[in-house]
């Protein structure tokens, strides 16, 4: 039967595979700001930069760092075995892959997205596309072991994408979300995302506490995804999907409080549509908020977080 995703993850981790290290985090210069919330039931949480530390605060499709990126993508030729089946041309692997890859990513950005500002890039789909064309030319994978050609893309994704950004849980995750479960609140999750985020997320809570589990942390139906909704912040797309879900649960608006790390792409929407919001402001790194939007009635969270322990002064 082959790997599921998170399988194939441990799998690595078997081998001893040489992977960026996470980043270290720089402290913000911010002070929190904390106001009991009674009335809250629901934390809808961002995962890149408030969850999950990343290099940038984000996800990177492609690395400023040229070298960082050929790296990157050389792991993946040799991991996959994909060279045997390149259109051999003068230069190295890489450049051959990064080639294929541009080219998809920017098929990817002009696809038509009616009615959509912010439209998504699903990576998993170039990566689909990458292996469609080495398949003319003979190349094959092992189902058995990865699964469908939309499996093993995934896969692919996963691993390059480790390779390119290191991540770990923020300090306190894991106990902050154990907190709030605890005390009768559920939790969601409101996010840019792709195929893997929630692997890696789950890696990141298991080395903090091996109890604690994304699928019974985050109920499966307060899940509103980027990768899967097709919009990315700031779409109101994404943020209204959330709140249709959280409606069929009993839940308004302002019920929920929105927690992540940059103001105009995370709070900013929520609060439009009458979500209650918090500002995680533990990293410089992620942070995105100027003293202007702080002031301001308008993009002012009604809570500022420094570290993610604080939430427990939030909802008790």
């Amino acid at each position: 039967m082959p790997l599921t995703l998170q399988q194939y993850a441990s799998y690595l981790d078997t081998r001893d595979l040489p992977w960026p290290a996470p980043p270290a985090v720089q402290p913000a210069k911010a002070k929190p700001h904390l106001v009991a919330m009674r009335d809250v039931r629901l934390i809808a949480w961002n995962i890149y930069g408030t969850l999950l530390a990343i290099p940038t605060g984000g996800l990177l499709f492609e690395h400023p760092q040229k070298f960082v990126m050929d790296i990157a993508l050389d792991k993946t030729v040799q991991e996959f075995k994909m060279w045997g089946s390149m259109y051999r041309k003068p230069g190295q692997p890489s450049e051959y892959l990064a080639e294929q890859y541009t080219r998809l990513l920017d098929e990817q950005r002009m696809l038509p997205s009616p009615g959509e500002k912010y439209p998504e890039i699903v990576v998993q789909r170039i990566w689909e596309g990458v292996v469609k064309r080495l398949m003319q030319k003979e190349y094959q994978f092992d189902a058995a072991f990865f699964g469908s050609l939309n499996e093993y893309s995934r896969k692919i994704a996963y691993f390059f994408y480790t390779s390119l950004q290191g991540t770990a849980c923020y300090d306190g995750a894991a106990d902050a979300l154990k907190h709030v479960q605890s005390h009768g609140h559920a939790q969601g999750l409101l996010a840019e995302a792709q195929c893997f985020t929630l692997v890696q997320l789950q890696r990141g809570l298991a080395a903090q506490s091996p109890t604690a589990e994304v699928d019974t942390l985050f109920e499966s139906p307060l899940r509103s995804l980027s990768f899967e909704v097709g919009s990315r912040k700031p779409s109101e797309r994404l943020f209204k999907h959330f709140l249709n879900s959280a409606a069929q649960r009993g839940f308004a608006p302002n019920q929920i409080l929105h927690v992540g790390s940059r103001i105009a792409q995370d709070l900013v929407p929520a609060k439009k549509l009458g979500m209650r919001t918090a500002l995680f402001a533990g990293d410089a790194e992620s942070l995105q908020a100027t003293s202007q939007q702080l002031k301001d009635r308008a993009t002012r969270p009604d809570c500022l977080l420094t570290e993610l322990a604080q939430i427990a002064h939030i909802v008790s």
